[in-house]
């Protein structure tokens, strides 16, 4: 890795200035030809990011960029910055909103897809827009922040609606606002009765760490419990800058999880991700999510396979600790939410055992106990721990409980047949069809 004052574009720059999140942000490469020298472009790479750039716009902070590998094509910072001509491909498979974000969204700026928790976008920029963005339809197109009303919209439907305990404040990223604009948002979450728990999701530690200062991590330590998601996907990331931008946050007591992206030729390797788990619990970031890769336009390139994403996971589970393993998801197209994929440890199963298989392959027989589960509910058919009838549960659960006897899509020609003869409404529940 290259001193940056070994880049000559920076040469003249101070320590104070490179230092300073503001300058980073105010000299983020967006021309093509600046790029090339810092990072050692060919010509064949340029006419690629110019392509590219015809669909989506670029940003990289100067100290971002000077992680890159000169003149190494295949270099994993590189790869996750610099665009590629097949950014400008959109296949049939690909989506402008693979998650249908947009479609979950009651008030501007809301997503809430799950019964607790909702997504709070306050911004659409980011220091640095990487090339595998999932909301690339909106972040990045212009530098705008969003506007006073439009967060008081947010703030106001979460406050009217009593499920939600839960707001993730993303974009974009957050940390890209001034303190003062990050504080009026979490204040004023943390007003609302019903909110236990406020995350933030931002990639600045890892792309811009110098936005990470005491002054930032003291505030947020007022509103407490607040959580941060950040997002390293190589271990060239994990530099001694994100490692202190990570310490003064932890030391304010807040929480870091890593959401990373399973990327082709970057960290679909066990032996690269593995090397990221262990830096990540160096630095006191507990490794959280891998996600594929979603299935939005201009990406076909960088996603990989289940099985390279399974063969990650097995290989993690039985060579690190348990502390270092996160949850492989798939974030499902539609807006299905993050389902997680794992590879399957139960053998079998019989009236009283469990055959289940370590990560050698070793099987046991785990007995189980012979009790009849009426025992947990009492006369009323109550949970005689909880007090309820579980019948409050969704979905899967939601069957287990007994809330419901089937689950069954909206769209079946069976339903359709039920509207025609004027049985309207029995495809909204269900639980009739018995």
């Amino acid at each position: 890795m290259r001193h940056w004052k070994e880049i000559p574009l920076f040469k003249d720059v101070t320590e104070e200035e490179w230092n300073d999140w503001r300058w980073q942000w105010g000299n983020r490469i967006e021309d093509v030809e600046v790029l090339a020298q810092v990072a050692g472009l060919s010509e064949e790479a340029v006419e690629g990011v110019k392509l590219a750039l015809s669909r989506v716009r670029m940003a990289i902070t100067p100290y971002y960029a000077s992680l890159i590998e000169y003149g190494n094509q295949s270099c994993p910072i590189r790869l996750q910055a610099v665009p590629r001509a097949q950014e400008a491909t959109v296949l049939p498979w690909e989506a402008f909103d693979p998650l249908a974000e947009d479609e979950d969204s009651p008030v501007p700026g809301i997503t809430h897809r799950y019964p607790d928790r909702v997504l709070f976008l306050v911004t659409e920029q980011c220091s640095m827009y990487c090339r595998h963005c999932t909301r690339r339809r909106v972040v990045g197109v212009t530098d705008r922040v969003a506007s006073t009303e439009k967060i008081d919209m947010g703030i106001e439907y979460v406050k009217s609606n009593k499920q939600i305990r839960d707001v993730l404040i993303s974009g974009g990223d957050p940390l890209t606002l001034s303190d003062d604009r990050i504080e009026y948002v979490v204040s004023r979450l943390r007003e609302i009765p019903h909110v236990e728990i406020i995350r933030i999701g931002s990639r600045a530690p890892v792309v811009m760490p110098q936005r990470i200062t005491k002054e930032l991590a003291s505030m947020l330590a007022k509103y407490h419990p607040v959580y941060l998601n950040t997002h390293f996907n190589h271990p060239r990331e994990v530099t001694p800058e994100s490692a202190r931008a990570c310490a003064i946050l932890a030391d304010a007591g807040i929480p870091l999880g890593n959401q990373s992206v399973l990327l082709r030729g970057i960290n679909n390797c066990p032996r690269v991700m593995k090397e990221l788990v262990h830096g990540l619990l160096k630095i006191r970031v507990r490794p959280y999510y891998i996600y594929q890769c979603d299935l939005t336009w201009g990406l076909e390139h960088f996603r990989t396979t289940v099985a390279e994403g399974l063969e990650i996971m097995e290989y993690l589970r039985g060579h690190t600790t348990g502390l270092a393993v996160p949850t492989y998801v798939i974030d499902a197209p539609g807006g299905g939410g993050k389902i997680p994929i794992a590879p399957n440890y139960l053998v079998s199963f019989g009236s009283n055992t469990v055959v289940v298989r370590n990560y050698e392959g070793v099987i046991s027989a785990y007995r189980e106990p012979e009790y009849d589960l009426s025992d947990n509910r009492d006369e009323d058919g109550k949970c005689k721990l909880c007090g309820g009838d579980h019948k409050d549960a969704v979905g899967v659960a939601g069957l287990i409980g007994g809330k419901q006897v089937s689950l069954a899509p909206r769209d079946t020609e069976r339903f359709k047949r039920r509207r025609v003869h004027g049985q309207e409404g029995l495809d909204e529940d269900a639980s009739r069809d018995k």
